[in-house]
């Protein structure tokens, strides 16, 4: 911060997944840098009044990220309060997969619904605004996942996939209106989700291999998704635009096979 202001000053953001997270710390990170944020989330978010006391004029909406009029509906009253919509982080998602016989085709919905089709939904409800200000910073969420395949990762690596050309074509679009749309895609992070999905004794072998592929040898935390969300959302990032930034620890920068440990370096 400069002279006590932040650098999101007078902005006004709207987080989905902003209960927990890459989204709650994004949230708190846009707010701790001065901008007005609307949290989306299907869940409550017991820390959410730490945010509205640091960042006056912020709340928080109960909404499901697949329902398109109550996401507008919410978007709306964003607008109407604070007359603008500068930034959107569409961080709301759930983990799935399988190989593709074993999905059945409810699970293999439930997961591109929430993780494609509501960033779709999220960014279509904060492009009025930003075309007509003509400006706008749209910072989707994705996964190395979508760069990249993983074992038995199908589903969600489809929909994270989908997520990154979907960034890709928004930057196209709608970049002569000075819209930037860029996307964040994490390496394996600390979060409730992982923890769900890593966190049970029987995946200890295979989470200390993909901690080991993280090439600073540790999982990533949500605060450091944030600070890349804060470029992609701030001035520093001005000709920034239809990027898919791997914020991973080195995990996509290749694999290891052992030599390093060889060499000492370890």
């Amino acid at each position: 911060m400069v002279d006590g202001m932040g650098r999101l000053q007078g902005r006004v953001a709207v987080v989905t997944g902003a209960a927990s997270g890459i989204g709650f710390a994004c949230a708190q990170r846009f707010a701790e840098e001065g901008a007005v944020v609307a949290g989306i989330d299907l869940n409550t978010s017991g820390e959410w009044s730490g945010i509205e006391k640091s960042a006056p004029g912020s709340q928080f909406f109960v909404v499901d990220v697949r329902d398109g009029e109550a996401t507008r509906a919410a978007v709306a009253e964003v607008r109407d309060a604070h007359g603008r919509i500068d930034i959107l982080v569409t961080a709301a998602g759930v983990a799935g997969g399988g190989p593709v016989h074993m999905i059945s085709e409810e699970d293999w919905r439930t997961v591109q619904d929430i993780n494609l089709t509501g960033t779709f939904l999220s960014v279509k409800a904060v492009l009025p605004a930003m075309m007509e200000q003509r400006s706008g910073s749209i910072i989707t969420v994705a996964s190395v996942e979508g760069l990249e395949a993983a074992e038995g990762g199908s589903t969600y690596n489809a929909s994270k996939g989908g997520v990154v050309l979907l960034t890709k074509n928004l930057a196209m679009d709608y970049g002569r209106l000075s819209i930037r749309a860029n996307c964040i895609c994490p390496g394996f992070i600390d979060t409730p989700l992982f923890r769900s999905v890593m966190g049970n004794e029987v995946f200890d072998e295979e989470r200390e291999r993909i901690r080991h592929q993280h090439k600073l040898d540790r999982f990533g935390q949500p605060e450091e998704i944030a600070g890349a969300a804060f470029f992609l959302a701030s001035d520093d990032s001005s000709f920034v635009t239809g990027q898919a930034l791997a914020v991973d620890g080195g995990f996509t920068a290749g694999h290891s096979v052992g030599v390093v440990e060889k060499l000492g370096l370890v």
